[in-house]
């Protein structure tokens, strides 16, 4: 029977590899997948996903006004059945986007993979996270951990001396050099004060559940 998911984390957790490994699973079992991604995230090129680690593949970018259950649909005519869909950067979502991803679950009983974080340098919730996490059948958070040894849970970003930002655009595309993923009690400390320099070490992940 086929799910909803959504795989979810702090910046730098692996989410991207996690996806390029379940593509591969798919792939290397002669089934056939779309990945999905979103056009404003085009760091590495149009429709490449590709992971901190180096592992890419070809992506199908989409806009906030594509219909993603259409997509799917002229996809399976154009190239035929298709076992998973795959979504990488999955916060950047519309609320319409997350329930046509659920029309493609229910009505083509396709499973959907999506990945993303759960929420913005300000600790709220992305509009794709928010309706994902209200929607999806199944929720797994993905762990990586603090510069402090705890659990990442949120995300900082900083500007070009690593100091923390606290006001801006909720979306701005970037990575290590703009996000660090810290602790809700790092989080507080650096919200607190303005002077706090965020590290910018690549936190490490955490063994599954841990």
């Amino acid at each position: 029977m086929a799910k909803l998911y959504f795989y979810y984390s702090a910046m730098n957790a692996g989410k991207t590899t996690l996806l390029l490994q379940s593509a591969h699973n798919y792939r290397e079992r002669g089934m056939r997948v779309l990945i999905l991604t979103p056009a404003l995230d085009h760091r590495d090129g149009s429709g490449t996903v590709a992971s901190r680690i180096g592992l890419q593949a070809a992506g199908r970018m989409f806009d906030r006004d594509d219909d993603l259950d259409r997509l799917v649909q002229a996809d399976i005519a154009a190239h035929g059945t298709l076992h998973c869909v795959l979504v990488d950067e999955a916060q950047f979502l519309t609320r319409a986007q997350a329930w046509q991803l659920s029309e493609v679950v229910d009505a083509l009983g396709i499973p959907v993979l999506a990945y993303g974080l759960r929420t913005d340098f300000r600790g709220e919730l992305f509009e794709g996270s928010q309706h994902l996490l209200a929607w999806a059948d199944e929720l797994e958070e993905i762990k990586t951990i603090c510069h402090s040894g705890r659990k990442a849970t949120m995300t900082v970003r900083v500007d070009a001396q690593g100091r923390a930002v606290h006001a801006g655009p909720q979306i701005e595309i970037g990575g290590n050099e703009r996000y660090v993923s810290v602790s809700r009690a790092e989080f507080k400390k650096v919200m607190r004060d303005e002077g706090s320099i965020a590290p910018l070490q690549a936190p490490l992940p955490l063994p599954s559940g841990g």
